[in-house]
């Protein structure tokens, strides 16, 4: 058995560029006992993945060059040498970037695909979603009544922490977005408020778009965004620091922001997580977003990018904003 595999060919310095990555054909080993073998139907390209490419020390290994890169995926089981298994499954798994994949069966879960489309499980059903919830409910210690700030609104994060704070009983919900269509997407939601950041000082923007000041801030986006919001930041306010896509291809460090001392008189809380320290909530969120997708309180937003040998320029144009929520390659 062969398998299609996207490689890094050398590590990017700035914005990935097309030569980073490598499309090789490897034959695959047989399967060991208590793996399955996974034919991918969808992958995700997800911005953590830009850290992951230099090497450096971080929260989870750096990919390592001339070898395939992973992330979130949902296949079909093929082969299986695991009980918990069955040829047909449908899976949710961590080896993407790649058409065929030797999943271990402690690295898999089944999805219902009778219940949801496969790319669901990597968008709001899945990590996407779990980043949204955890982020605002357990990391900024969202409150009936707060006024909540998203940047990235429009991503796949961000736009579900925009409608789930409204579903949750938040008094104004703000986001920011990089064009005139995403601003116009956003409202669609059910943001009360919604500004291109292109359009001027992100720091005036948000003053216009909350006079009265933000309790919340959900940062995708780091650098002026994040000074800004603590500008804007009522006293006692929380900031769940779950992004800085602004800054994942800059090679010089950030100069914003330059009002951090702000925090201090505030007694703000700005708390960075990353979602693998909150499977705790994986239940709980799973029900409630189920039962929101189907009560139509919540949609989601796909750019979908057709074929494998593409996942690097959707990766690249998802670091750019092409995407307009959920980058999905469809392999």
């Amino acid at each position: 058995m062969h398998a299609k595999e996207i490689h890094l060919a050398s590590r990017p310095t700035g914005e990935p560029v097309p030569d980073n990555f490598r499309t090789v054909t490897t034959e695959l080993p047989p399967l060991e006992d208590g793996q399955i073998l996974v034919r991918n139907i969808v992958m995700s390209v997800d911005p953590y993945m830009r850290g992951r490419m230099n090497d450096v020390k971080s929260y989870v290994p750096p990919f390592r060059l001339d070898t395939v890169l992973d992330g979130g995926a949902v296949g079909e089981v093929i082969e299986t040498r695991n009980d918990a298994f069955s040829v047909g499954d449908a899976v949710s798994h961590g080896k993407g970037w790649r058409d065929i994949a030797i999943v271990d069966g402690k690295g898999a879960r089944t999805v219902d695909l009778t219940q949801a489309q496969a790319s669901s499980y990597l968008g709001a059903l899945g990590m996407t979603g779990l980043t949204a919830y955890s982020g605002l409910t357990a990391v900024a210690q969202f409150k009936p009544g707060d006024t909540v700030f998203v940047s990235g609104a429009a991503g796949a994060v961000g736009s579900l922490v925009g409608q789930i704070a409204r579903k949750l009983g938040a008094e104004r919900v703000i986001g920011s977005a990089g064009s005139p269509a995403k601003v116009a997407r956003l409202l669609e939601l059910g943001f009360d408020a919604a500004f291109d950041y292109h359009d001027g000082s992100v720091k005036k923007q948000l003053a216009h778009a909350a006079p009265d000041g933000i309790d919340v801030y959900f940062d995708n986006v780091g650098g002026d965004h994040l000074e800004a919001a603590i500008t804007s930041a009522n006293k006692y306010g929380r900031f769940a620091l779950c992004g800085a896509i602004s800054q994942y291809n800059s090679t010089e460090p950030s100069s914003a922001p330059r009002n951090l001392a702000l925090a201090i008189g505030k007694e703000l809380t700005l708390k960075g997580f990353i979602v693998g320290s909150y499977g705790h909530l994986t239940e709980e969120f799973s029900e409630k977003m189920t039962q929101w997708i189907a009560d139509g309180d919540v949609e989601w937003d796909e750019t979908v990018v057709d074929g494998l040998e593409n996942a690097p320029q959707a990766f690249i144009g998802l670091l750019r904003g092409e995407n307009t929520g959920k980058m999905i390659v469809a392999i």
